[in-house]
């Protein structure tokens, strides 16, 4: 079935924007030349986006993989949860994208805070919330103790993470998340819980 023009058009507009905000810049990329590029109306544009920060912000949702629900993760087993969450990748297609426009991201969300914090709320406390629904059902369960720091528990989990995002490429890191996870696991886990096992499904928003 042929998706509706409406739709058509939304794509059509984030994917341009995603290319105009790469190459020429956030704050040199108009609604304008967006709606040019696109071949989409402006008056079309501004009803599915009250500005360009909205604009904006749904192109790094896109990017992340993060346009539609986030699948909830309930196995019965908190370790193998915890590292399919941590071991999560945005969608393959946009890897170069991501990383042609993330540093003028950075900057832009340092000079405009009311983007950079809808961006914090959008783009990643979900995967925080997620792994901390996941920490309390392990202390529910009595899997994890009752005194678990969860603050400190994500800055374990999501640490190694930016480290290896940091100082690693892609590649070298792709297995780190279950590896987290199960350190995490034997660190932390109530005398007489399930083993970590050794290896956690991997999940891959595509």
């Amino acid at each position: 079935m042929a998706r509706p023009r409406s739709q058509e058009a939304h794509e059509r507009v984030l994917l341009t924007a995603l290319d105009l905000f790469g190459t020429r810049g956030i704050d040199a990329t108009s609604m304008d030349a967006v709606a040019h590029a696109s071949g989409v109306s402006k008056a079309t544009i501004y009803n599915h986006w009250a500005n360009k920060k909205a604009l904006l912000l749904d192109v790094m949702l896109m990017l992340h993989g993060l346009n539609r629900d986030a699948e909830e993760v309930d196995t019965g087993d908190i370790c193998r949860d915890l590292a399919t969450v941590l071991s999560r990748r945005p969608p393959d297609q946009f890897d170069a994208a991501r990383d042609r426009i993330m540093p003028a991201l950075v900057a832009y969300s340092a000079v405009h805070r009311e983007f950079g914090e809808a961006w914090r709320h959008r783009v990643m406390e979900p995967g925080r919330q997620c792994l901390k629904r996941i920490l309390r059902r392990g202390i529910e369960r009595k899997l994890l103790p009752a005194t678990l720091d969860l603050d400190a528990a994500m800055a374990l989990l999501l640490g190694p993470l930016l480290y290896m995002k940091i100082f690693h490429d892609g590649a070298r890191s792709q297995d780190i998340g279950a590896k987290v996870a199960a350190a995490f696991w034997r660190a932390h886990a109530t005398a007489g819980s399930t083993p970590a096992p050794a290896k956690a499904r991997r999940s891959s928003a595509k």
